[in-house]
């Protein structure tokens, strides 16, 4: 990816957290996790093969040879993910998902093994402004957010004047609508986390790019069911694989090496 290196200075990969736990031997257990795979390098669909890939398809894969588990896969939109995970419909969720109080009224969390800060993502030859402070100050100008999203707050909070009814953010179901809404020009801006967003825009050739300073700081977690056994060895395995690298060699293959669309 051309923007790899930016890409990983953004996203802030954490390496330390809690003494690490032994990883327990969970004996062939199945969990069913969750996901979206629209959210490029952590999950997606490649457009090549057809294949369900990402930096969070390898961790996963990881995870179950440490904890003796088979993984299985579901999808679902982003809009029901987190509902449906607190409603013990699934085992677990991923998606890149920001670690959030209110969210953690829902469901429990994993400990995060990622921080990312939000980018503003523009159409390659936007020239009307650079920064937030430029699109705030022109009326004319739409984002496009999907609603309850991280993206979609910042957009309100960081950028506008607070108001989540706000007519000059456009909603949409899916970000990849919103981020197509973008390439067409039905609106100016989408913000998304520093690992999709240099994703997308090393993807568009250079139909997209990313302008301004980047807004706030995130934390991703998996999540799962409120009171899970799950959570304990999952957190282990994360701490076991920050300490002997693996994570870092999932940065690698995912950030510096893949080139989307290739």
């Amino acid at each position: 990816m051309r923007t790899a290196l930016a890409a990983l200075a953004f996203a802030g990969i954490i390496h330390s957290g809690p003494v690490m736990a032994e990883v327990p031997d969970l004996k062939g257990r199945e969990v069913v996790v969750v996901t979206e795979n629209a959210y490029p390098p952590l999950q997606f669909v490649d457009p090549g093969s057809g294949e369900a890939i990402g930096w969070e398809y390898d961790a996963m894969a990881e995870i179950g040879k440490r904890l003796n588990v088979n993984v299985v896969y579901e999808n679902i939109s982003w809009d029901a993910m987190i509902a449906a995970v607190s409603q013990g419909q699934y085992d677990m969720g991923m998606t890149g998902i920001t670690i959030r109080e209110d969210r953690m009224e829902k469901v429990d969390f994993s400990d995060s093994y990622m921080v990312s800060q939000m980018l503003m993502i523009v159409a390659g030859d936007e020239s009307r402004f650079d920064d937030a402070r430029g699109f705030a100050a022109d009326s004319d100008l739409l984002a496009g957010a999907q609603p309850g999203t991280t993206p979609f707050y910042v957009t309100v909070y960081d950028i506008l004047d607070g108001n989540e009814a706000n007519p000059r953010i456009i909603q949409f179901e899916t970000f990849g609508a919103a981020l197509q809404a973008l390439r067409t020009g039905d609106v100016d801006l989408v913000l998304s986390d520093s690992t999709a967003a240099n994703g997308y825009v090393s993807a568009s050739d250079g139909g997209l790019k990313i302008v301004g300073e980047p807004l706030g700081t995130e934390e991703f977690g998996f999540i799962f069911p409120k009171g899970s056994d799950l959570v304990g060895p999952m957190n282990a395995a994360i701490a076991e694989m920050k300490a002997d690298g693996t994570l870092d060699a999932l940065n690698t293959k995912w950030f510096l090496e893949y080139e989307m669309g290739q």
